[in-house]
C-alpha cells in the first residue's frame, strides 16, 4: 500500500474491541501500533490491505491477518470497531 493511497483509505484509524482492551491504530504510512490494556505499543509492525483483507507483520516477524466485513474488523478471534474521527465509536 503506498502512502498516498493509505492517507485516503477508509480503514486507516483506531480500531478497538467493544471493551476497549485491544486497540489497533492503522497509521497512514502502512504501519500499525497495537495497545493491550494499559500496555501501549504492545505490538508494532507493518500492514497491507488488499480489498477487504489485511495482512500484519509485526517487527519480530510474527504474521497475522484479518478481514473487514460491513465496517467491522475480524482479526485473530477478535472483533474490532473503527472509532469515529471525533473520538467516539461509529
Amino acid at each position: 500500500m503506498n502512502t498516498e493511497y493509505a492517507n485516503s483509505h477508509p480503514y486507516v484509524g483506531m480500531w478497538v474491541t467493544a471493551d476497549g482492551y485491544i486497540r489497533h491504530e492503522l497509521l497512514p504510512n502502512g504501519r500499525y501500533d497495537e495497545a493491550r490494556g494499559n500496555r501501549k505499543s504492545a505490538y508494532q509492525g507493518k500492514y497491507t490491505i488488499e480489498g477487504n483483507h489485511i495482512e500484519y507483520v509485526d517487527d519480530t516477524g510474527f504474521t497475522a491477518d484479518g478481514d473487514f466485513i460491513d465496517g467491522v474488523l475480524y482479526h485473530a478471534g477478535m472483533v474490532l470497531y473503527l472509532e469515529s474521527k471525533e473520538g467516539g465509536e461509529q
